[in-house]
């Protein structure tokens, strides 16, 4: 893992990420492009690890990050991270505590991140920064939030067309992670999972 400071092209998908969100201007993105960094994983390189405190928020260039925890030696996937997609480990973020959480890089991965120090340093005085560094943990927290109403079906045929229906990133995880994955973040067993993604794609 290595870290640099952000390249041009870099610092364009950054503003165009920033412009999904709200419409800022180059005067007030430059300030927040001076505290971006890049970072770059292997696949398989662990990004956070158990007992280490999270202290800043990624955005995902290139790759797929996994988070899951470990729970009676079994791992459970909290989420994964594609490309153009924001993350981090909010407990441990925002309360300073040892993170629960794993962050692993399913493949060779880029991010760009900024420190939690300087964000809350430029969330004082950028008006721009701010809305859209709230409206982003909107985003995320939503789609946690879909995702827990997902689980609460006992019907696995029912969780996987929900999933699918509103899940934003739905069909992109099919296409990038691993189907096993898939699996666990549903809580299907693999071959329940195989069986009713078979059932669904075959009526629609």
């Amino acid at each position: 893992m290595n870290h640099t400071d952000i390249q041009s092209s870099e610092k364009q998908i950054l503003f165009n990420f920033f412009n999904q969100v709200h419409s800022i201007s180059n005067q007030n993105f430059e300030p927040i492009a001076k505290i971006c960094k890049k970072k770059t994983y292997k696949k398989n390189e662990i990004i956070l690890d158990l007992g280490q405190i999270e202290t800043k928020t990624s955005l995902v260039l290139k790759g797929v990050v996994h988070q899951y925890v470990i729970v009676d030696g079994n791992l459970c996937t909290i989420d994964f991270s594609l490309a153009g997609m924001s993350y981090n480990c909010f407990t441990s973020y925002v309360e300073n505590s040892p993170s629960n959480q794993i962050q692993e890089a399913l493949t060779d991965v880029e991010i760009i991140y900024i420190e939690k120090s300087d964000a809350e340093r430029l969330l004082l005085v950028n008006h721009d920064f701010c809305y859209i560094y709230t409206k982003l943990y909107e985003q995320v927290h939503l789609e946690r939030e879909k995702r827990s109403l997902v689980l609460q079906y006992k019907n696995a045929y029912k969780k996987f067309e929900l999933f699918l229906l509103s899940i934003a990133k739905s069909e992109d995880f099919l296409k990038e992670v691993p189907q096993k994955l898939i699996a666990n973040y549903l809580s299907l067993t693999p071959e329940t999972y195989s069986r009713v993604k078979k059932k669904y794609l075959k009526k629609t």
